[in-house]
């Protein structure tokens, strides 16, 4: 399998798996009928929505993103998660757009842990020890941090 097609299959799964998460977690998110298919639908589509206009709409909102310490990055989520419920219609639905950010915050945790642990995203934690320092001056206190 290519290295490129495995990546992105190993993302879909993931992202499937945080939507239905959210879809159990959050009341106001449903899917319609009872397809095996539609949770990997609505997670493709909002992969295919995140990856066109996500950027376009966080150009937009740059000066919202800089003043709100990347809050509003939750908002543009939420706001990509309404629209795929708009697109699916019947199939996916969000009862208002509350739902639709409590939602978007559970796909991104849950999203974002699953990839630090299969080691698929971007994220990694790296751990080392540091010696101390050597004491031989007697300058005084010194608190190394």
């Amino acid at each position: 399998m290519q290295p490129g097609l495995k990546k992105f299959l190993q993302s879909w799964l993931i992202n499937t798996l945080a939507v239905l998460v959210a879809v159990y977690l959050v009341p106001g998110l449903r899917f319609r009928n009872d397809s095996l298919l539609t949770p990997f639908v609505a997670s493709l589509m909002l992969g295919i929505l995140n990856a066109f206009i996500r950027p376009v709409m966080m150009f937009l909102a740059l000066p919202l993103l800089v003043f709100s310490l990347g809050l509003f990055m939750l908002v543009i989520n939420a706001l990509m998660l309404y629209l795929v419920s708009l697109l699916l219609g019947n199939h996916f639905e969000i009862d208002g757009f509350g739902w639709a950010l409590l939602g978007a915050l559970i796909i991104s945790i849950v999203s974002t842990v699953l990839n630090f642990l299969t080691g698929t995203g971007k994220s990694r934690v790296e751990v080392r020890r540091r010696r101390p320092p050597n004491r031989d001056d007697d300058n005084g206190p010194v608190i190394d941090i």
